[in-house]
């Protein structure tokens, strides 16, 4: 199985996503978006600045 990410609606009615490890444990969980098209461009950030990023520790 490969890792995946995961839309759903909140309780507040908000789009979310989640990001599941293979195993299929939550590895990350975004911020709610108003719309659809805002939570898909959100995981398409994430892939794109995530290979990127820099590990900080503060």
């Amino acid at each position: 199985m490969a890792a995946k990410f995961e839309v759903y609606k909140d309780a507040k009615g908000e789009y979310r996503f989640r990001l599941k490890a293979p195993n299929g444990e939550v590895i990350a969980v975004s911020e709610g978006y108003t719309s659809l098209d805002g939570c898909h461009n959100g995981i398409r950030s994430v892939r794109e600045n995530a290979p990127k990023a820099i590990i900080e520790d503060v």
